[in-house]
């Protein structure tokens, strides 16, 4: 029998029949191999995956590298700049 949407009614027996003839899994692949062949299989992925890695060169490595201590010594300045003056600040209306 159809409904108002043209899918077929199944009766509700036929899906407990289905689902109580699954078995249950066991743990799968990870149940099979032992903790040393697990990790040595991390290992050889984690290798794979850093092969995939875009490494910079030496040129571009260098840029970051400046462009990042310079950002960092223009932050300290800003804050030693923004702190030294809140502790003027904090001197002039507290005394």
């Amino acid at each position: 029998m159809t409904d108002a949407v043209g899918s077929i009614d199944t009766p509700e027996s036929q899906d407990e029949v289905a689902e109580s003839q699954k078995k249950p899994r066991k743990g799968g692949k990870r149940a099979k191999k032992g903790p040393l062949k697990r990790l040595a299989l991390f290992y050889r992925q984690i290798v794979a995956e850093l092969r995939k890695v875009v490494w910079p060169t030496r040129n571009q490595l260098s840029t970051y590298t400046t462009v990042v201590i310079v950002f960092v010594v223009i932050m300290i300045a800003l804050v030693t700049v923004i702190d030294y003056g809140l502790n003027h600040a904090a001197k002039y209306v507290f005394g």
